[in-house]
């Protein structure tokens, strides 16, 4: 796909996005602590039931802001969201209980239509045969936001515990400046589409969804994946911490790595391995380095096994744009909205119960069990994998 202004801004929107998020993760275990958490695996534990909240938030508006999308344009509905997420960077920066980080995580949620409205951006301005491809940008400019940010946000916890969240809030302001002057509407009056009552119901709109002739495969196996990779995003921080004592810059560092990978993934070989293999086997060949990956970082406990094993993980990163654009090629310019909605509202389905199902696993093996094995929720996440293989194999091209 060609450059254009309008591409090259949505991927920088979704780079400071990635930023202000990845910026968070290093100090999360310090966060929490804080806030009043006595342990590692209680800290872990309140900062699942904060991704939970999140993700809750996300799935009952999700859809409702996809279908707003569709109905009123992207440029708006992307503006809104910004202005939002710069607002509950600032809460989070001066807010001195947990409640208030929660409260905070629940407003970023209602408003999370960052990504959704930008990947119906992008399958707007891109044709169908390149739409992996292009979601394959997005997802290098969230690898390359995670490099910065969590680098950022290790160097900066060392000032102050809050500088990552005003440096977060500052970067989102920027974005809200730049789509006001520079982004363009992309969805075209007459591919728009009524919004009804009927798109005010996530559960609706989502058995909707599910019924659009061949979308059902890629929606549960969507689900299934971004269930397995919250570990990542999860647990990450307080698995380094227990299994190798790492602290914030080292936590920082290594998110860093995983995200500079991510981006050579995204943006270079998932290109060239769709355009020479086809859409179809490179999902395969994602599908087992996540299984791989899962279940390597599930029992190492030496650093340069993590080293070994990160590469292989990072390509289970183009599972996620190769099913979104063989779910995106299914419906019409009118009904982008709608399913980059429910796709992110699935996602927030398995990132509301993934947290709390996988801390609680990390818990019970690190606390309470006569098993001490740190690594058991990426275990879980293999197996999780390994189950939607035969659905995944149904995608041929």
């Amino acid at each position: 796909m060609r450059l254009n202004g309008p591409f090259l801004f949505i991927l920088a929107t979704l780079l400071i996005d990635a930023i202000g998020v990845g910026i968070v993760f290093p100090i999360m275990p310090d966060l929490m602590d804080r806030v009043g958490a006595s342990s590692t695996a209680e800290g872990a534990l309140w900062g699942g039931i904060m991704m939970s909240a999140y993700a809750a938030a996300m799935f009952l508006f999700g859809p409702i802001i996809g279908s707003l999308s569709d109905a009123y344009g992207r440029r708006p509905i992307l503006i809104a969201a910004l202005v939002t997420l710069t607002i509950d960077y600032v809460i989070m920066a001066v807010a001195q209980t947990y409640w208030v980080l929660l409260a905070g995580r629940i407003l970023a949620g209602v408003a999370g239509a960052t990504y959704i409205t930008a990947t119906a951006y992008i399958a707007d301005i891109a044709k169908p045969a390149e739409r992996a491809a292009s979601f394959g940008m997005i997802g290098a400019a969230f690898g390359i936001g995670f490099v910065l940010g969590p680098a950022v946000g290790g160097v900066a916890s060392g000032w102050h515990i809050t500088a990552p969240f005003w440096i977060a809030a500052g970067l989102s302001a920027l974005n809200v400046a730049f789509g006001i002057f520079i982004l363009p509407e992309s969805l075209k009056p007459e591919n728009r589409r009524p919004f009804g009552r009927r798109d005010l119901n996530p559960f609706g709109t989502i058995a909707r969804a599910f019924v659009i002739p061949g979308l059902a495969v890629p929606l549960i196996c969507i689900f299934v994946f971004e269930f397995a990779n919250m570990v990542y995003a999860t647990l990450w921080a307080f698995w380094g911490r227990e299994v190798f004592a790492w602290d914030g810059f080292t936590i920082g560092l290594s998110l860093s790595a995983y995200g500079v990978l991510v981006a050579v993934v995204q943006a270079g070989i998932l290109p060239r391995l769709s355009g020479r293999l086809g859409d179809y086997r490179t999902l395969l060949i994602a599908v087992v380095a996540g299984v791989i990956g899962m279940f390597g970082f599930g029992v190492t406990t030496t650093v340069w096994a993590v080293v070994l094993v990160l590469p292989v993980a990072a390509l289970s990163d183009m599972a996620p744009p190769l099913i979104t654009a063989f779910a995106a090629n299914q419906v019409g310019d009118d009904q982008q909205g709608l399913v980059q909605g429910v796709i992110a509202s699935l996602a927030s389905v398995a990132a509301v119960v993934a947290p709390l199902a996988l801390t609680a696993v990390f818990e019970g093996f690190v606390d309470d069990t006569g098993v001490y094995l740190p690594g058991a929720p990426f275990i879980v996440g293999g197996l999780l994998i390994v189950a939607i293989i035969p659905l995944v194999m149904r995608m041929r091209d």
